[in-house]
């Protein structure tokens, strides 16, 4: 998790999986939106970059910052909570394993969230962070107003419409100003009944579109060349908590086993990479049936503790079927050193300027690698394999976007571009890995 306790002037800064390094002159945490209205207007005069790092847990240069580097650590919390209308509005530097419990405190609770909850709010929000669920959107289409600090550093208010400033904030990548506050639409508290089971792949790939709709969440981890995969249920039920004892077991489990056992597994297959998929088809064999029940925000999240390198592509549902018996065929054949499960996913289509999904009912297909292991030339495949099923990567993970290419991932990219030079005409938030996508 991020410390703010190690932050200094100069001194280095990386990601989570450490696989982009900087060092920033200036470090700042403001504790006021006043004080941080003051930096950016600073900024601005001088015309020097910031980049918000939030908890740095992005696979991407997104939030790798050049001149200055901002968090939003003491800019954390619950502001007022409506329940007639189910919204809450948020300080946004609010870690998101803090959000269910305050949320709970009232009766309600986030739609859906991701398997990692170290990340902030507005980092989530920016970067278009999902979990899973054919009817479930991201963190990003909850938001129904953004505040937020133009590049100008003026503090203003936006409720989300249909119009051009709407479509570029919903997914912002930090591009329109640094995300200070959001109310979110938010649902009754709930609990999830979870299942986790060992499947055959053929059979779970032949009835995919129908097993979609048929939960409310399922995910699915594939393990490089075996033929059964790891399924995940989730349904929702009426509120209860997760017995101590469960948590415990639970904890000690996932410790021992996901993070002791696969990080030894890890650390052999990064010195002798031809046992990759040995392995995968070991860890396939030991998934066993689990259950359990808890309040969501318990339920949803994962420790990881094993370090990797991601990146992640949303693609058309109907192509689905196709890229992953692609993926399949390609493990089959030995062509590459992969013992890291592959997780796929579903979201909702959402609207957006720069949403992966572009208004379409998505499936999410994340490929990792081991830290320490090369995974240029798999990565570089995966590039290649996604543009024939219009795969969109996620801006957290590792992404080739750039001048070149933006255009043909997202038709709207120049209108996303003049809603930026808006709010941003100083260029305050651009910084190099931006400037190689967008005109200045």
């Amino acid at each position: 998790m991020f410390s703010i306790k190690k932050w200094r002037n100069g001194q280095k800064w990386t990601n989570w999986c450490e696989n982009y390094t900087a060092y920033p002159s200036q470090f700042y945490a403001p504790n006021t939106i006043e004080e941080l209205c003051e930096i950016v207007k600073q900024h601005a005069y001088e015309k020097r970059t910031i980049r918000v790092t939030g908890a740095a847990h992005s696979f991407s240069p997104v939030a790798m910052p050049e001149q200055t580097a901002l968090s939003l650590h003491n800019m954390r919390g619950l502001i007022s909570v409506q329940k007639d209308d189910y919204t809450a509005t948020f300080h946004a530097g609010t870690y998101l394993y803090e959000v269910g419990p305050m949320l709970a405190q009232y009766g309600l609770a986030l739609s859906n969230m991701g398997d990692i909850q170290q990340q902030t709010l507005a980092g989530a929000i920016s970067t278009g962070t999902h979990g899973t669920g054919i009817s479930l959107g991201s963190f990003s289409s909850m938001v129904l107003r953004w505040g937020i600090v133009t590049g100008e550093g003026e503090y203003i208010e936006i409720e989300r419409t249909t119009d051009a400033i709407s479509e570029a904030l919903h997914l912002s990548v930090g591009l329109l100003g640094i995300v200070v506050t959001v109310v979110l639409k938010v649902v009754p508290l709930y609990s999830l009944a979870y299942v986790s089971e060992r499947s055959n792949l053929q059979s779970e790939v032949k009835n995919f579109q129908s097993e979609i709709r048929n939960h409310r969440n399922i995910e699915w981890f594939y393990f490089p060349g075996s033929e059964h995969i790891q399924v995940k249920k989730m349904k929702a039920v009426a509120p209860i908590d997760q017995p101590k004892w469960e948590k415990y077991v639970e904890q000690a489990k996932i410790q021992a086993l996901e993070n002791g056992l696969f990080y030894v597994a890890s650390e052999l297959c990064k010195y002798k990479p031809s046992q990759s998929l040995a392995i995968s088809r070991l860890a396939s064999k030991v998934v066993g049936q689990e259950s359990r029940t808890g309040k969501s925000y318990e339920i949803y999240p994962s420790p990881r503790n094993v370090k990797f390198v991601e990146t992640e592509y949303a693609i058309p549902l109907s192509h689905f079927e196709s890229c992953i018996e692609e993926v399949h065929a390609m493990f089959k054949s030995g062509k590459f050193h992969v013992h890291f499960p592959i997780e796929i996913r579903t979201t909702a289509g959402e609207q957006g300027y720069l949403s992966p999904t572009q208004g379409q009912e998505s499936a999410f297909i994340a490929f990792h690698m081991y830290k320490g292991m090369d995974e240029s030339i798999y990565f570089t495949w995966i590039r290649q394999m996604m543009k024939r099923y219009g795969g969109r990567p996620h801006w957290g993970k590792v992404n080739h976007y750039s001048k070149n290419n933006i255009e043909e991932f997202y038709g709207n990219a120049s209108l996303f571009n003049e809603q930026r030079k808006l709010m941003d005409p100083q260029n305050v938030f651009l910084t190099t890995y931006f400037k190689n996508i967008f005109d200045e």
